[in-house]
């Protein structure tokens, strides 16, 4: 339902570090209308170019806090991504993205919130595999999105 809405438009950049591109980042949201405890968002499905950015090189800033890995957030059972809050999934590939046009394939992890299901302890511990459409809730399947990156900045 909020495919078209996960990743805001303008907002594709190289990630820079004491004068070094240490990867890219993108503003995200939320599907689930309610938000989430952060402890059931799992990562991120993403694919850029024909290329596999897994959960392990990824990293994600919320709630005013530096980024933080997936295996962190699993353990971040009191804290809530809001409806309204803008995030920023951050990727580590040194030099970055080359300028221009990119096809982003994506897909948002998050353990469903409603009622207790026969996966969920396990899930918690050990996610599923993204882009598999287990543990995705409100985002069933891989969206594709088609964005330019921004300069650079400083992170």
């Amino acid at each position: 339902m909020f495919d078209n809405y996960l990743i805001r438009s303008d907002s594709l950049r190289n990630d820079v570090i004491d004068g070094e591109v240490v990867g890219f980042s993108m503003a995200v949201r939320i599907a689930n209308y309610r938000g989430v405890f952060l402890s059931l968002h799992t990562g991120y499905f993403l694919e850029i170019d024909g290329t596999d950015y897994p959960r392990e090189v990824q990293s994600f800033e919320v709630n005013g806090k530096p980024p933080r890995g997936f295996d962190e957030i699993k353990t971040a059972i009191n804290e809530h991504w809001d409806y309204d809050d803008e995030a920023f999934l951050h990727v580590r590939k040194p030099g970055g993205l080359l300028p221009g046009e990119h096809e982003i394939r994506f897909q948002q992890c998050v353990i469903a919130a409603y009622g207790y299901l026969p996966t969920d302890e396990e899930w918690v511990k050990s996610p599923p595999k993204t882009g598999t459409g287990a543990g995705s809730d409100k985002t069933p399947h891989i969206v594709t999105y088609h964005l330019t990156l921004n300069e650079a900045a400083e992170v």
